[in-house]
């Protein structure tokens, strides 16, 4: 049975201001039971808080992207972020939150102090966070384990990196974001990554709009567009795509501590 939980979503963003309404109407139809949507900064937390009040099968993660912090005072944007997550109980988490080295704009000490203070902030409201890491394994490696991540929880959004760093991750008892990169050609790292990785912490996600699946690479993402993402796990694993959508659909429930419903009508 086909039983999406799109853990990690971008509907903020423009590129569904045309449509959103529209696709949010035909996603239980077509087996997308719950989507979880991430902030990256205090106006996209703000949105993201209006959304989940709007849209039912909704939740919500609000927080400073790893490049998004310039500027910022952290205790006024802490601030507001504690009003926030205590506003609606369908804010499920802090993040996305991290470190991203790919550019330079953002010094990497900056990232760090924000990343670990991030990681307080989400211990103090008890919430799991999601993790942003792109070109920076160890220090976030190093930086979860400073601030003891594994007392927070969480994922890592868009797993790209080796089987070995998964080791480190999955020793901290981190669930593991996965998308459309695993349906790509060149994805040969991230298939070894996810055959090596338990089922049992591996999630759904599609950060939409970006980063669609094979036959869409190129085009705008969307939540339904998981089932490709579904059946590379299931031929990965050698397993059937039921077991894939079963088994996620449990640890998305338990990653964002959500009570785990059977019942579409709920």
């Amino acid at each position: 049975m086909v039983r999406i939980f799109d853990t990690h979503a971008h509907y903020d963003d423009s590129a569904f201001d045309a449509d959103r309404d529209m696709l949010f109407g035909e996603f239980l139809e077509k087996g997308v039971e719950k989507i979880v949507n991430i902030a990256t900064d205090i106006p996209s937390s703000e949105q993201v808080l209006d959304m989940v009040q709007k849209y039912e099968r909704l939740y919500g993660v609000i927080g400073i992207y790893p490049t998004s912090m310039n500027g910022l005072d952290m205790t006024t944007t802490f601030a507001r972020l504690k009003q926030l997550a205590h506003a609606s109980d369908k804010i499920v988490a802090i993040g996305e939150i991290g470190l991203d080295y790919h550019y330079d704009d953002t010094e990497k000490s900056l990232q760090q102090q924000w990343f670990a203070a991030q990681m307080n902030l989400a211990k103090e409201l008890a919430l799991p966070i999601v993790i942003h890491s792109r070109e920076a394994a160890q220090d976030t490696i190093t930086v979860m384990r400073e601030n003891h991540a594994e007392e927070i929880g969480g994922v890592v959004h868009c797993y790209s990196y080796s089987k070995e760093s998964a080791r480190d991750f999955l020793n901290m008892d981190f669930y593991f974001g996965i998308g459309g990169v695993l349906t790509f050609k060149n994805s040969k790292k991230l298939k070894e990554a996810v055959s090596y990785i338990p089922l049992e912490r591996i999630v759904l996600e599609t950060d939409a709009p970006y980063l669609a699946p094979e036959p869409h690479r190129g085009h705008r993402n969307q939540s339904t567009y998981l089932t490709y993402v579904a059946e590379t796990i299931a031929e990965i694993k050698q397993i059937d795509v039921d077991t894939v959508y079963e088994a996620t659909w449990e640890n998305a429930h338990n990653l964002y501590r959500l009570k785990l419903t059977n019942d579409k009508n709920k």
